[in-house]
């Protein structure tokens, strides 16, 4: 295996840190929690300081800070290193599943650090105007982090969907 092909998901992982800790940053330093900053292409995009003590959507912001802790600290941490393990362990990934890996690897690192070190909450600071698509009036506020989580998500998807469509299959009538 080429080693550019190896390590630069990794890097890019790096890179999705340590941009949305500097970005989260920022916001937190200049921008009043619950302020709007900035509107983007009219009303579409606003830059705004939101927290998050739950998951996506809020979910499970009102539990107890016991149970937060196993579901939001605890978990992700052992999933994020049962990923790494896996990523440095298995020689056969493709090149897509290397970069959902690290998309993942980057965004749920960048996160984790505001779970433990921030708790009063995950930044959040982007806001999404919906026009009322599915119900919605504005998505779910989010950071760089959720984002390269969700594209991650979606390559993985695809990688698995590649791979599985690639392995051979056994005819019909065939053992």
């Amino acid at each position: 295996m080429k080693r550019a092909k190896f390590w630069l998901p990794l890097v890019a992982a790096s890179v999705i840190i340590i941009s949305d800790q500097i970005v989260k940053a920022c916001v937190v330093a200049h921008i009043p929690e619950g302020r709007i900053f900035s509107r983007i292409f009219g009303d579409f995009i606003w830059i705004v300081h939101a927290r998050n003590t739950g998951a996506a959507f809020s979910l499970g912001a009102s539990s107890s800070p016991v149970l937060r802790f196993l579901l939001f600290i605890a978990f992700p941490a052992v999933v994020l290193t049962g990923v790494l393990i896996y990523y440095f362990r298995t020689q056969g990934l493709s090149t897509l599943l290397r970069w959902s890996m690290g998309l993942i690897l980057g965004g749920g690192i960048g996160n984790l650090i505001d779970r433990i070190f921030r708790p009063e909450g995950v930044v959040d600071f982007i806001s999404l105007n919906m026009y009322g698509f599915l119900g919605m009036e504005r998505f779910a506020t989010f950071n760089i982090a959720d984002s390269a989580i969700t594209i991650g998500e979606i390559l993985l998807v695809i990688g698995l969907l590649i791979s599985e469509f690639q392995k051979p299959r056994i005819g019909a009538g065939q053992t």
